[in-house]
């Protein structure tokens, strides 16, 4: 549903309570527990879509919720938290009570009452009824309280990790206004191709109210599910946890079951390679004549003709010896090279132009089916999702015999030929430049200023969709390659402005990974902790730009 929190135990959590069963059963909504609720709750759960979910409406009595709502904002101290899958402003963690001073419970009584009726054997029974999903531990408690502000989000997970059985969000938006669908914030839910990889497109949503618990049975592979960008400068305030697996010791605790469900966690299948069939677009380089590659060896200037085609699109002051020299010298010193303006300035404010209209005056297709040819979408959304021209025929990946097809396909980019199969002008105009790119002077100009050889090729043409499309964070993939390296090119034209301080998202960063597998430190680390990268691991952090290219060598360790 969300990060839990990485902030160590200040003391031992306090999981025993001593309060009766009809006083717990007065801090919930007058029908939580009635029977023919519970009824109607576990067939609605058994026959929902698309894996089992459900929602208590007026969960907690209403003077309490409220009392909780008003103790959080006086009292609780929120932090930000900020990773390739998630930002969000978190609290300390609830269970364990870490960042919360519980010597003083007079602060915050509402909210120690929340938890104590959250976790109780009475409601934890219940979901257990609903949910069919087995006994909960009433041991491992793990919940906080978020907020989601303006630019907040959640990507597409399952959830798996450790020992969770069932997620659950309780929101506590303002409870005297209704939040609205346009707000963003809303719980997605994805159905599944195969296990483990969701469609692109969710098939329901849950736009949060006050005192609404929404939650769902922790499902390998199955239970994928986001939070949308929050569009609005308002306070989608949540608690959000899980409950886990009974513990040893306790009622329905099961020798080995907590082993076998962290076998399947999330992390692990995004690092199977047994899935990457159903991974588009591939990451596949086109390899070049050996005709084509003894020439790129031999190259030590631009021809007259080469200059000639490169002046249609590039700035006429790089293609000069002394400022390709310049270039190539901070390159081969950096292994990293930024350009700025390097479309000169009468294409470049065409292709402005072209931009500009489709992103303002167009209407942005926000499904897979409203995306028009030869666009295609970035699958599966757990990992990335974004528009893309490829050069390649459209495929559809509507079914698994699609996926099949299109996995059987060893079509050639023609960037030239896609043209021909849109009227829509700025997408010609991309793909002219994708075939500008892929032409030979361009090569050598590459050669040139990298003093690389160029064996290869790969050219995407990528958009991303603002509170839509996303890339998480990958390494290079070299298998059945004899290169161990990869010469990344990357031409930013995001036309508006604003973007500088990051604050917005659209940022290309390169991180260094983290190999110290043995480390015994790591070995005793949380799975269910999702941890801030330090800023030394960051390589390069690139801000969305206009007319601006990086170019930068990545190896398998970035």
């Amino acid at each position: 549903m969300s990060p839990s929190s990485d902030e160590p135990a200040a003391k031992k959590p306090q999981t025993s309570f001593n309060t009766e069963e009809k006083d717990i059963k007065r801090l919930f909504g007058p029908d939580v527990f009635d029977e023919q609720t519970r009824t109607n709750l576990r067939k609605s759960i058994a026959n929902s879509e698309p894996y089992k979910w459900g929602v208590f409406k007026n969960l907690i009595d209403d003077t309490l919720l409220r009392q909780v709502r008003r103790e959080v904002e006086r009292e609780i101290h929120f932090t930000q938290k900020e990773t390739d899958i998630y930002k969000v402003f978190q609290s300390g963690d609830l269970a364990n009570l870490s960042g919360l001073d519980w010597d003083d419970l007079s602060r915050l009584p509402s909210v120690f009452k929340l938890r104590e009726a959250l976790y109780s054997q009475e409601f934890r029974d219940l979901v257990s009824e609903v949910t069919q999903a087995g006994k909960l531990s009433g041991v491992k408690t793990d919940m906080s309280i978020n907020t989601y502000t303006k630019g907040c989000h959640l990507l597409t997970h399952d959830d798996v990790i450790g020992s969770r059985r069932v997620s659950f969000i309780l929101y506590m938006p303002d409870p005297d206004r209704e939040w609205k669908e346009h707000y963003g914030g809303a719980l997605r839910l994805f159905p599944a191709v195969v296990p483990n990889v969701p469609q692109t497109d969710p098939s329901h949503k849950f736009v949060p109210q006050f005192n609404q618990m929404a939650f769902f049975t922790v499902q390998p592979g199955l239970s994928f599910h986001d939070v949308e960008e929050v569009r609005v400068d308002k306070h989608r305030l949540s608690i959000q946890g899980w409950y886990h697996i009974p513990q040893e010791g306790e009622d329905g605790y099961v020798p080995g079951e907590q082993e076998a469900t962290e076998a399947k966690s999330t992390l692990q299948q995004l690092e199977s390679k047994e899935l990457q069939e159903y991974d588009f677009p591939k990451e596949v380089r086109v390899p070049f004549s050996s005709y084509e590659i003894k020439g790129l060896e031999s190259v030590e200037r631009l021809t007259e003709n080469d200059v000639e085609y490169l002046n249609q699109y590039l700035n006429e002051d790089l293609l000069e010896e002394s400022q390709i020299k310049k270039l190539q010298q901070k390159f081969v010193e950096e292994n990293l090279v930024h350009i700025d303006d390097v479309l000169n300035d009468k294409y470049a404010n065409v292709l402005k132009k072209l931009i500009r209209t489709t992103e303002l005056d167009e209407v942005m297709p926000k499904t897979a089916n409203e995306v028009e040819g030869p666009w295609k979408v970035a699958l599966p959304p757990h990992k990335w999702r974004y528009l893309y021209l490829d050069g390649t025929s459209p495929q559809d990946l509507t079914s698994l015999s699609g996926y099949r097809l299109a996995n059987n396909t060893n079509e050639t980019p023609n960037f030239a030929l896609a043209s021909h199969t849109t009227e829509h002008n700025t997408t010609k105009e991309l793909l002219a430049l994708g075939t500008f790119i892929r032409s030979t002077p361009f090569k050598k100009w590459m050669t040139l200023i990298t003093d690389l050889v160029l064996t290869s090729d790969q050219i995407l043409i990528r958009r991303f969709r603002p509170g839509h499309d996303f890339k998480l964070a990958t390494t290079v993939d070299t298998t059945g390659s004899s290169q161990d390296a990869v010469l990344e090119a990357t031409l930013c034209l995001t036309p508006s402005k604003g973007w500088e301080s990051g604050e917005v998202g659209g940022y290309e960063l390169c991180m260094a990974t983290d190999n110290n597998d043995g480390d015994a430190d790591n070995e005793e680390e949380d799975p269910a902790v999702y941890k801030q990268t330090g800023e030394d691991t960051v390589l390069v952090n690139e801000q969305a730009s206009w007319n601006r290219m990086t170019i930068m060598v990545r190896d398998p360790s970035a």
